[in-house]
């Protein structure tokens, strides 16, 4: 049997749809035995068409793949540990893991928060919300949110802008619910000396922002804490969007396709830029500046390489529903 797996497994990068179409349905129909040939392929690097059908295999598999990768786990072979945990996750999520493999995770996630400086967050396309870094319990009872707990920045900018970052599940009312996560940065310092805020946290979540909408989420931040700011880069379609809320109200906004596109008073650095504009730059800023980028790193800060100097404390992933933790939400996240 182990020959004939071993065969079929390679019949997986076979340049002939059909013939890995039916390696991959026979290796399904074999169940839990093909487990142990197929986590090698899952750990290659780069994209392959073995490595595809391994995964897809596994997936197929489901819970029925869970005993032997659980076994794998505990008993090895060692060199399939690693590659054993992963599929886990994409499974199910940290709650396919057992107390002992959480227990490693949330240990390494603490580990590499002392050494994870500096950090990068998303600068060329995206969206994500701003507010006033010491007023995080106040950004989290605003926003609603649950199990926030620590984790480097590569985590949180993965597990909410190409993870998967929404779960549907069934409340106690038997309704179909969607549960969202986020992540909120570490605290960032504006070099501007003239801004009366010094230090920024920045919310990603990109299934919440769109879902409940971005500029109703940065009125209800603003709110708790007095000012929130809400921006979007959107280079397939031309378009940029930034948004300034206080108090609960917009004050200011400007988006590409808004008609019309300004609205609000214009703030003093747009009047800065105004003033300070040569003759080619004066139809530019006439109305206000225009630029996302340009009004972040104005109000708050510009998203991209964020100094070690000026970063500080840690960020954190959380949810939007107390039923459904982090651990719920599929897929490995790189630390």
């Amino acid at each position: 049997m182990p020959d004939s797996i071993n065969a079929l497994v390679q019949d997986l990068s076979d340049d002939d749809r059909d013939v890995w179409e039916a390696a991959e349905d026979r290796l399904v129909a074999l169940g839990a035995q093909v487990v142990e040939s197929l986590l090698p392929h899952v750990g290659e690097d780069g994209p392959s068409r073995l490595k595809w059908g391994a995964e897809s295999i596994l997936q197929r598999l489901g819970d029925a793949a869970l005993p032997r990768l659980r076994e794998i786990r505990r008993q090895g072979p060692g060199h399939l540990r690693h590659n054993a945990l992963k599929v886990l996750v994409d499974l199910g999520g940290a709650a396919y893991l057992d107390e002992a493999d959480q227990r490693a995770v949330d240990r390494l996630v603490r580990i590499k928060l002392n050494d994870e400086l500096p950090v990068r967050v998303p600068s060329e396309a995206g969206r994500w919300l701003a507010f006033p870094a010491d007023r995080l319990e106040a950004a989290v009872a605003a926003l609603g949110l649950h199990d926030v707990r620590p984790a480097t920045t590569v985590m949180g900018v993965n597990a909410t802008t190409r993870s998967t970052d929404s779960v549907e599940f069934q409340d106690t009312q038997a309704k179909t619910r969607t549960a969202y996560r986020v992540f909120i940065t570490p605290g960032f310092e504006t070099w501007l000396s003239d801004l009366p805020i010094q230090n920024w946290r920045l919310l990603y979540g990109n299934s919440f922002i769109d879902e409940l909408d971005g500029f109703t989420l940065a009125d209800k931040l603003s709110e708790r804490c007095g000012e929130a700011h809400f921006y979007i880069l959107d280079p397939y379609n031309s378009a940029e969007n930034w948004y300034v809320a206080r108090e609960g109200h917009r004050v200011r906004s400007f988006g590409s396709y808004d008609y019309p596109r300004f609205r609000g008073e214009p703030l003093p650095f747009e009047v800065e830029y105004k003033e300070d504009a040569d003759e080619d730059e004066a139809e530019e800023y006439a109305d206000g500046v225009p630029y996302a980028m340009t009004a972040a790193d104005n109000l708050s800060v510009e998203p991209g390489r964020m100094p070690a100097s000026g970063t500080h404390g840690h960020g954190f992933l959380a949810t939007t529903h107390p039923d459904v933790p982090n651990s719920r939400f599929k897929g490995a996240l790189p630390i």
